[in-house]
């Protein structure tokens, strides 16, 4: 009979590779949160007094720049005829003519750029047309 006690291992739990993961996913969740949507075209907006921009999923974001180039979702046209600017509306809207078209223009771009956009949209029968502005109090 044995009566001495037994020994028991001491049983360790390694907390490094925990604390790895922990600050891993805290950097990871620091950095995507700080993310903004920004479009990738820098566009200085004209100055409104009110602003009602609706966020939605299902819409078509054209942007002219200061050149008066036109971008259509992020994609730039390769020329800025009223025809070219057509087609991609009524390609991307896929037969909805109620999707919101936002137009956002330079202040420095030149007046015919958003004329086109307007002209096409019309042509196109895409009849919810809005431009975008920022507030008086908003630094560009």
């Amino acid at each position: 009979m044995n009566l001495r006690p037994q020994r028991r291992d001491q049983v360790s739990l390694d907390m490094t590779p925990l604390i790895d993961v922990v600050f891993l996913l805290l950097i990871f969740f620091m950095v995507s949160t700080t993310f903004d949507k920004q479009t990738a075209v820098k566009v200085d907006l004209p100055e409104a007094q009110s602003i009602a921009e609706k966020t939605q999923e299902d819409r078509i974001m054209v942007v002219v720049d200061g050149r008066g180039h036109i971008y259509i979702n992020d994609r730039e046209l390769i020329n800025n005829e009223v025809d070219t600017v057509k087609r991609t509306l009524l390609k991307i809207a896929d037969g909805n003519r109620d999707i919101p078209v936002i137009v956002r223009v330079d202040k420095s771009a030149p007046f015919q750029a958003p004329m086109t956009v307007m002209d096409a949209a019309a042509q196109a029968q895409l009849s919810r047309l809005s431009f975008v502005a920022r507030q008086a109090s908003e630094q560009p």
